[in-house]
């Protein structure tokens, strides 16, 4: 299968330096067209700066505006008409390009999907995606963002997108699926976590129950479906959880002497440590609802992931993604999983 990514060049805060420094590490025959989106005349300097030149199977198509963090999503995307996401975002709706991704502003990258090229039939919510390194796998958590407001549908809908994305991507058979709460028990937890458990029953899925914090660090789920608000303050502490714990350790080895000799021993598995909750070791994450393969990638984010990024969205491509989800929002429309 054919697998050309549209990338916008300009997006995060290393852009387009860093995109290409990450581009020209992916090797020959990975995918077959990545199409660099954005000031031609950025990215040919960027090329120059690292003394390389593109490899050949990289294209760069101009895109003469840029959306900025700090620019309001809707209204840059629909104001920027020729701005790097919009453009490379319209290269996968014309069918020129296989998929999408960026660094850049995540609430444009949101409005520009769902303005360019719409949702999966059957799904009302696009989602966000978290992966949370656990001692056998990694989990997934969604929505960590993109719907605040959530239904019970809207959790069907996320479970069956989530499900769908470890089978093709991950290449996980039948995953598990739970509600993140804070109980086990099957009445536990708010409105929503209850008025969705009996639907989640129902949907075509491996859905095994509400799952606690807890319980997704030990791995006991694959993906564990919340609503955006809950998802995102996870999703913000986890960020800064990891670098506090590496801070203390660094003060407690500086206090006392005799551990510091250890150091050299001990520094092995904290570089391994590091390097499972690097986020760039990962690439970036999937936006699961729109209709067409999309990723975001940390606006922080250095060559690693975008070099990371690649083989990622190859999988989800060649996993036909976007088509699993469909059938499975297909399938809950047959078990009228609706409210």
């Amino acid at each position: 299968m054919t697998v050309r990514i549209a990338m916008d060049a300009m997006g995060g805060d290393a852009a387009p330096l860093e995109v290409v420094r990450g581009i020209v590490r992916v090797p020959a025959g990975e995918v077959d067209e990545i199409i660099l989106v954005g000031d031609q005349t950025q990215i040919e300097s960027a090329f120059q700066k690292i003394r390389k030149h593109p490899p050949s199977f990289v294209r760069i198509h101009h895109a003469s505006e840029v959306i900025t963090m700090e620019d309001i999503p809707v209204t840059a995307v629909k104001q920027k008409k020729d701005a790097s996401m919009n453009v490379a975002m319209q290269l996968v709706k014309d069918g020129k390009a296989d998929a999408f991704v960026s660094a850049g502003n995540t609430g444009a990258l949101v409005a520009s999907a769902l303005l360019t090229l719409g949702r999966i039939k059957g799904i009302e919510r696009p989602a966000v995606v978290l992966f949370i390194p656990t001692p056998t796998s990694e989990v997934m958590i969604l929505d960590v963002g993109a719907t605040v407001n959530c239904k019970p549908k809207h959790l069907v809908q996320f479970a069956v997108m989530g499900s769908a994305y470890m089978e093709r991507v991950k290449r996980i058979e039948n995953p598990r699926v739970g509600i993140l709460n804070v109980g086990s028990e099957e009445d536990k937890g708010d409105n929503l976590a209850q008025e969705s458990f009996p639907l989640l029953q129902k949907a075509p899925i491996n859905f095994i129950g509400n799952v606690e914090g807890t319980q997704i660090l030990e791995g006991k789920v694959d993906v564990a479906v919340c609503d955006g608000f809950v998802g995102n303050i996870v999703l913000k502490f986890l960020e800064q959880i990891g670098l506090h714990i590496f801070r203390l350790l660094k003060e407690e080895f500086k206090s006392h002497p005799i551990a510091r000799l250890g150091i050299p021993i001990v520094a092995p598995a904290f570089s391994g440590m590091r390097k499972r909750v690097d986020h760039e070791e990962h690439g970036g994450s999937p936006l699961l609802g729109v209709n067409g393969v999309c990723f975001k990638i940390h606006g922080r984010s250095k060559a690693k992931a975008f070099r990371n990024i690649v083989p990622v969205v190859r999988d989800a491509v060649e996993g036909q993604l976007v088509q699993k989800i469909a059938d499975g929002a297909s399938r809950m429309d047959e078990a009228e999983v609706r409210a």
